[in-house]
């Protein structure tokens, strides 16, 4: 066991023990970073709606944080509720298409790359294209995937999760989350590549 995940375990004890605000307050500022990135990679950039989501998984984690049986990393159980979350949200909204928003002035770059996929004349400014344009290339590009491909990426690529956690958190079979990150990563090269992308 990691230090870091004594520390989330030391965390949820307190939180268990006298509801420390305090405590879920620092696993909240630890976790919002990636739940957000993977509910905007879900929605296709919708902020609001990302925000919103995220909100309703750590409110959820807080209301069965007594559930958690350290059968697995806390990051693997808050990712598998935020999975539920984006699941339960597909199913009241089936009919809602995604919206694709233009995020200006959105400064947190992550650093997302897709497999050493690079925008093509970054470094000589040839055609303008900054890695804050390839954040939105493949932000965009993401919406060229169906929902299951697009989780898998998320998870796998943006997260950096590796497979065994991918299956917990989505109960999908390993040869599946396989496959779909095989297809996703596919997809994403093509549509990228046809954008400029090398």
């Amino acid at each position: 066991m990691n230090i870091l995940s004594l520390d989330d375990l030391t965390l949820i004890a307190q939180v268990i023990a006298d509801g420390s605000g305090r405590a879920f307050e620092r696993l909240v500022k630890k976790y919002q970073s990636p739940v957000r990135r993977f509910f905007l990679s879900q929605t296709a950039g919708d902020e609001m709606l990302s925000d919103d989501l995220a909100q309703e998984t750590f409110i959820k984690v807080y209301v069965n944080i007594r559930s958690f049986r350290q059968l697995s990393s806390f990051k693997t159980w808050l990712f598998r509720i935020a999975y539920n979350v984006w699941q339960d949200h597909l199913r009241k909204n089936s009919k809602t298409t995604l919206r694709l928003l233009d995020n200006e002035g959105d400064d947190d770059d992550d650093g997302v790359s897709l497999n050493g996929i690079q925008p093509a004349n970054v470094s000589d400014g040839s055609q303008g294209m900054t890695s804050g344009s390839f954040r939105l290339d493949l932000q965009t590009a993401m919406g060229v995937l169906n929902d299951k491909e697009r989780t898998c990426i998320t998870l796998g690529l943006v997260e950096d999760l590796p497979i065994d956690k991918i299956v917990k958190i989505t109960e999908m079979p390993e040869g599946t989350v396989k496959s779909y990150l095989s297809r996703g990563k596919q997809k994403l090269a093509v549509y990228l590549k046809q954008h400029g992308y090398e």
